[in-house]
């Protein structure tokens, strides 16, 4: 699907899930806004990344605003939902705060695959955008969610260089 524009605004839900046996396991970057939902495949290392970019984000934002919360995972549904039709494969991911809303952005750009040496025309190619606007609970929650997932696979995942920036 070329040239996605996905905003979810403020999302009812929002996770990270596997679907397979480990070692062979395919990361999704899930959330939904009333009926519409919206599946994005990532890699184990963005899982990784985004969860301590997410824990960085909310304690600054936590020690900013003298806020906290403690936050009990086993009460939420945090499970995948179907069905899972991921619209695209993430590149790269951003997070922003709106200070007026207390709300955190999730910006999910799509990978778009190019041959070995090839440049890649942004004009004829513009990578889909998928933007998730959620609650620093949802946040928090997201983050607890991708560390727990990418630690219950195999031991000592290597990052590969993929990281999750923040801005606020």
């Amino acid at each position: 699907m070329p040239n996605i524009e996905i905003e979810l605004n403020p999302v009812d839900f929002v996770t990270v899930g596997t679907v397979g046996p480990k070692g062979q396991r395919i990361f999704y970057l899930q959330a939904a806004e009333g009926a519409r939902l919206v599946s994005m495949v990532i890699e184990k290392e963005q899982s990784w990344a985004l969860s301590e970019a997410l824990r960085e984000l909310i304690d600054d934002l936590d020690q900013r605003y003298s806020a906290t919360s403690e936050l009990d995972l086993s009460r939420l549904d945090l499970d995948l939902r179907e069905p899972i039709e991921p619209v695209f494969r993430v590149a790269q991911m951003g997070l922003g705060y709106d200070e007026e809303r207390d709300r955190i952005i999730l910006v999910a750009q799509e990978l778009i695959p190019t041959q070995e040496g090839e440049e890649l025309d942004l004009e004829l190619n513009r990578p889909g955008v998928v933007r998730l606007w959620c609650s620093r609970d949802q946040m928090r929650a997201l983050s607890l969610r991708a560390m727990e997932t990418v630690k219950s696979g195999r031991p000592d995942p290597k990052q590969n260089g993929r990281l999750v920036y923040y801005w606020t």
